[in-house]
């Protein structure tokens, strides 16, 4: 079983069968039977079809409190027909592909049909650093948790707590985790994002936060005028020019602290993802407490820093919350 990313073209193909006119492809996503697509053929050639589209809009991606990967099963099926229009009598044995789609993606020099992890398994499901090995950063006194895939391509997640410095999957694979300690400005932002091998990664902002709520509005004029028996008057603390639809957008614009050059593909990741959570801080509560909120990267362009240019490496990146301020869902 291949783990395929979806977001990425994802291409079955099978050789056309001497004497067959038509190839019937059908897709069934998650145990229940979802396309049946047919193409009439040619002699001597493979048919392709696509599945990557029709198989993402299965995936549901929600927040994980547990990290757990969100995939679909998928298995096509490809079969050769000698009449056209998928009629007729089955030609050779059907051709059956088993998957198993995640909300990940390939990049074009990565090639054709790209899968997941990108690399040898056992592996954590996260970036590399420039040395092949794993780190990722943390304030002091948090814990969180990294998916993995195991040795047996089984989909895994391993947690740290409060005080490691490192942690080992089941099959001996290690994570270095830095310490960061951001006190000067709280405990630091964590956003949590669908990554390029569609799990969820945490990427710690350890600076300021600076906070903006855009407001928008519209606006009529209304006639105040009043037909009392004394003749045509009106009350000043009546406004003519009325207002309504008022609703408000919240920001927040994030700095990252130092990170070293490898972590630019993390950021990178950030701005290509379609799924961002922010964990935001909940007033009056207690130090710590959050609650996790959908957000848009509104940060559209980045320019990647390195060692040797810019010697220290921070990003500040604008978020927009994916909801309005004024609660109107009906």
């Amino acid at each position: 079983m291949a783990n395929i990313a979806l977001r990425s073209p994802q291409f079955k193909s099978i050789a056309v069968s001497t004497g067959a006119l038509s190839v019937v492809c059908t897709v069934t996503i998650g145990g229940i039977l979802r396309y049946t697509l047919i193409k009439n053929v040619q002699q001597s050639t493979t048919v392709n079809f696509d599945i990557a589209e029709l198989a993402r809009d299965y995936i549901e991606i929600t927040y994980q409190s547990d990290y757990e990967p969100q995939t679909v099963s998928i298995v096509t099926v490809l079969t050769n027909y000698d009449g056209l229009n998928g009629t007729g009598s089955v030609v050779d044995l059907p051709t059956t592909i088993t998957d198993r789609g995640f909300e990940a993606y390939g990049t074009f020099e990565e090639g054709v049909n790209p899968t997941i992890p990108f690399r040898t398994a056992p592996t954590y499901l996260i970036p590399t650093t420039d040395t092949n090995t794993f780190t990722i950063f943390a304030p002091n006194n948090t814990a969180g948790i990294i998916p993995n895939i195991t040795t047996l391509n089984g989909l895994s997640v391993t947690p740290y707590t409060v005080s490691d410095t490192s942690v080992t999957t089941v099959d001996s694979v290690v994570c270095n985790i830095k310490r960061i300690d951001c006190t000067k400005y709280g405990i630091g932002n964590k956003i949590t994002y669908i990554n390029k091998y569609g799990v969820q990664q945490d990427l710690w902002f350890f600076l300021k936060e600076t906070k903006n709520l855009a407001r928008t509005n519209e606006g009529y004029k209304s006639n105040t005028i009043t037909y009392p028996s004394g003749g045509a008057t009106y009350n000043v603390q009546n406004a003519p020019n009325k207002v309504f639809n008022t609703q408000a957008k919240q920001t927040h614009t994030l700095s990252s602290g130092y990170y070293p050059e490898f972590a630019n593909q993390q950021f990178e990741e950030l701005l290509l993802s379609e799924y961002v959570w922010f964990h935001k801080p909940t007033s009056g509560v207690g130090v710590g407490s959050y609650i996790v909120v959908p957000v848009k990267v509104k940060t559209s362009s980045v320019a990647f820093k390195t060692s040797v240019n810019d010697r220290l490496i921070e990003y500040t990146i604008e978020f927009e919350e994916a909801f309005d301020y004024i609660n109107n869902i009906r």
